[in-house]
């Protein structure tokens, strides 16, 4: 979603970078071209006025007008602006201190509430080890209820539903007895949406609120409406008490103009954002992390974040034993490759690294490349993939074709992958490879 707008702060900010001292024109310049940047991604006119003044304000203030290698400090300026105007800190749910805790969610139809709810019980249950309930009270879509058991499913949630013959408010209240009767942790309540905010809405999700005690109330908004989005957060605001914002498809083409200006208009924190269409794409709103990838500075914290998440221990304890050895067979290989799947796409991966992402970010990253490596390996016998030097020329040929790929493509992976752990056996004796010599082999191929 935000990679128009990065594109546009990286630019602006790297011409700052790149000057030796900075004059207050200088500034009011950088300024000017942030401003358009941030008016082009459909930020709140307002909210984009506060936000430069603020950076100029700040950066005269701290005497880099004529000082030396200013730009820096300048960068640092608007990355805590930019913290501060997402959200400043992640806000985390509050949890009950007596069980069931109770997460009501409100929004309009077609905002994703649905399934932001079953990507919601998916997270509580992976990351915080929760027994997770859902509540289908959007009686008026019988679409809806069956979506939210088929997903609540996947996502190992128990759904509660009684079609679509009993009110609400009802359903809401005697989820709630289930969900404590049974012993679980956590209970979150989907509501009904309408097209447009109107005086049923409202009433019907005050009165469900009024049944459950909520100990935290969300609003579910979609990245694409833009602001429109940031209205609707401030209509449910007025009916009824808002601890936060889900906003959804931000993996989306829009200009992200919602996700900047809610927190500053309404004063709620963007809580969770859904940021793809499978179930665990969906993520606590971190503004910290959500700065960096703005100005390009890519996403460590979340990269690491999801090693741990997928990769055991002791599994990444001797997979590094064996890099430093430079003793990689093809079934390691296989490995790495079913590892990096649960992690996500292998453009998203190569976004979150510094200083990668950016100057990756016009190479065609094709995961059907990884597909096609993963074919030729599972092609292999068991005794080619421990030891690649038995793949000879019929081998090769065999392998090929149980794979749907060229005898060439079978060779080129080869060696690539016994040039590449020659390069690992030549550092583990602390020598480094001879790059022009790589180089070489590179071109010839």
């Amino acid at each position: 979603m935000f990679d128009a707008l990065s594109d546009r702060l990286s630019a602006t900010l790297d011409g700052v970078r790149q000057r030796g001292t900075l004059t207050e024109a200088d500034i009011d310049t950088a300024m000017r071209d942030v401003r358009l940047a941030l008016l082009e991604a459909d930020v709140n006119l307002k909210v984009v006025r506060r936000f430069t003044n603020t950076v100029k304000e700040r950066a005269l203030g701290a005497d880099i007008v004529g000082s030396l290698n200013p730009g820096q400090q300048v960068i640092g300026i608007v990355h805590d602006e930019l913290v501060q105007l997402l959200g400043g800190e992640a806000a985390p749910i509050t949890f009950a201190n007596k069980p069931p805790t109770v997460i009501l969610l409100a929004g309009l139809q077609g905002s994703g509430k649905t399934t932001a709810a079953a990507k919601l019980a998916h997270l509580l249950k992976t990351e915080f080890d929760s027994t997770v309930a859902l509540a289908a009270c959007d009686i008026y879509r019988p679409a809806a209820i069956d979506q939210l058991v088929t997903m609540g499913e996947r996502a190992g949630a128990t759904v509660y539903q009684r079609g679509t013959d009993v009110d609400a408010v009802t359903i809401a209240r005697w989820a709630l007895e289930e969900a404590t009767k049974s012993g679980k942790d956590v209970l979150i309540v989907d509501t009904a949406g309408r097209l447009s905010i109107d005086e049923a809405l409202m009433s019907e999700l005050r009165a469900i609120s009024a049944a459950v005690k909520p100990d935290n109330t969300m609003l579910v908004v979609d990245a694409m409406t833009g602001q429109d989005a940031v209205t609707v957060a401030e209509n449910f605001g007025a009916a009824v008490d808002l601890d936060g914002v889900v906003i959804t498809k931000l993996d989306g083409d829009s200009r992200g103009g919602a996700a900047l200006s809610v927190k500053s208009i309404t004063g709620k924190p963007i809580m969770f954002a859904s940021t793809g269409e499978k179930i665990p794409d969906f993520e606590p709103f971190n503004p910290e992390q959500m700065a960096q990838r703005l100005l390009g500075m890519g996403d460590i914290t979340e990269l690491v974040r999801r090693a741990q998440q997928q990769v055991e221990e002791a599994e990444a304890a001797d997979m590094e034993r064996k890099m430093r050895k430079g003793d990689l067979d093809f079934n390691d290989f296989l490995k790495q490759i079913k590892m990096m799947r649960r992690m996500g796409s292998l453009s998203s991966l190569i976004g979150m690294i510094p200083g990668v992402g950016k100057q990756l970010k016009n190479v065609n990253v094709d995961d059907s490349q990884v597909d096609r490596l993963e074919a030729i390996i599972l092609s292999m016998t068991p005794a080619e993939r421990r030891d690649p030097k038995l793949i000879n020329g019929s081998r090769k040929r065999r392998i090929a074709a149980g794979s749907g790929t060229t005898i060439q493509e079978v060779g080129k992976l080869i060696n690539q992958f016994e040039q590449m752990r020659k390069v690992m056996k030549q550092m583990s004796r602390g020598k480094g490879p001879d790059l022009a010599a790589l180089m070489q082999q590179a071109g010839r191929r």
